[in-house]
């Protein structure tokens, strides 16, 4: 078996995008038959184990459909106002198709602020763990109705690049008008070759599409080359694929070779475990005591409040903390679910105590062990 069908057949959690040509018929209106098709898919996924995420375009050009505009507007606000009455209908149709296969959804607007705030970055991600749990399939798109050309995200390639970030998903599968990826404008050079497989982040498939700047690049296959390196940084490989392409989705998961495949270099695990390792300024530092260190060294356990016993610095939920033990020497980094101060309060507390201290409660353990590499 190839790498490639190796990486599709293992991956549970997916992220799919879909762009707004497909989603809307080329702009003629939402294609309720193609996204229920999509749906369909999604549900198989479902009752394959999988979780699965869906980052869809179309809000605006269902907004002008329904407003009655022939021709995109270029202000801002008549954009913002497009996309927020076509946003009523691109969920309106994923909900009832969805709940057609059996599945409950859940419409989530993101903006760049969103993803670049570090509380509002793991906000949302808890928010998407939480109903991928409840067997629910969130359905992404930007949030266009306050977004400026300022804070945009700019494209929902990128925003499914850094769904796929968010979630920590194994796969993005970008759903597009084109089969694949080509050494050139198949529709400009007769001789542009079809690529199967590349490594994602290979500077070559950049210049290959034009680079960022070109006229070809802009809204095509550039961006979705950049969403594939951009994915592959933490550990996910990402699939461009023709959308109409029979069962799509089902036989990608299957192991079927289907478009063009760029598979990540470091697997999801090593990718996120090497970035806490190499941080070189950590913001602050737990000790623990040693039976703390222990659950940590030897079972590969959670740190949870009640094994520390002090905490250094001023560090916010999501840092990168250090994990010493009682000599002062680290033992571990991790991502801290809690800031200093609250952290202080918890020390030798029960996780069960945790909402009466501090009036909340983000998670049972002070670092999960995902969250956690050993550095000794």
């Amino acid at each position: 078996m190839s790498q490639a069908a190796q990486v599709l057949r293992a991956a549970r959690r997916i992220v799919v995008k879909v762009g707004s040509s497909l989603v809307t018929n080329e702009g003629r209106g939402l294609d309720e038959t193609a996204i229920g098709e999509w749906c369909r898919q999604l549900a198989a996924l479902a009752q394959d184990g999988r979780e699965v995420i869906m980052v869809s375009s179309g809000a605006i050009a269902e907004g002008m459909k329904r407003l009655g505009w022939a021709t995109r507007p270029h202000q801002v606000h008549e954009l913002q106002a497009a996309a927020a009455v076509g946003q009523m209908g691109l969920a309106q149709v994923y909900e009832t198709k969805l709940r057609e296969n059996g599945l409950g959804s859940a419409q989530v607007l993101l903006t760049h602020a969103d993803l670049a705030d570090r509380e509002r970055y793991l906000n949302a991600r808890s928010t998407l763990l939480t109903l991928l749990s409840l067997k629910v399939i969130p359905v992404i798109n930007e949030n266009d109705t306050v977004v400026n050309d300022e804070i945009k995200v700019g494209d929902n390639d990128t925003l499914g690049a850094l769904v796929a970030n968010l979630v920590e998903a194994d796969l993005l599968v970008i759903l597009t008008d084109q089969k694949g990826l080509y050494s050139a404008d198949p529709r400009k050079d007769p001789a542009a070759n079809f690529i199967h497989e590349a490594k994602a982040g290979d500077a070559a498939l950049e210049a290959m599409a034009g680079g960022a700047g070109s006229s070809l690049g802009k809204g095509g296959m550039i961006t979705k080359i950049l969403a594939a390196k951009r994915a592959a940084g933490s550990g996910a490989s990402t699939v461009i694929a023709w959308g109409r392409e029979p069962d799509c989705l089902v036989r990608l998961s299957r192991g079927e070779a289907i478009g063009t495949m760029l598979v990540a270099p470091t697997q999801k695990n090593q990718a996120r475990k090497q970035w806490m390792a190499d941080h070189l300024q950590l913001r602050g530092a737990i000790t623990v005591d040693d039976g703390a260190a222990a659950k940590l060294q030897g079972e590969g356990k959670s740190l949870l409040p009640i094994g520390m016993t002090a905490v250094e610095g001023d560090f916010s939920r999501g840092d990168v903390i250090a994990i010493r033990d009682a000599g002062g020497g680290e033992i571990a980094r991790g991502l801290a679910n809690y800031a200093a101060a609250e952290a202080r309060l918890l020390c030798r507390k029960p996780s069960g105590e945790i909402e009466r201290l501090l009036g909340y409660v983000a998670e049972p353990e002070m670092v999960h062990r995902t969250n956690l590499v050993m550095t000794r």
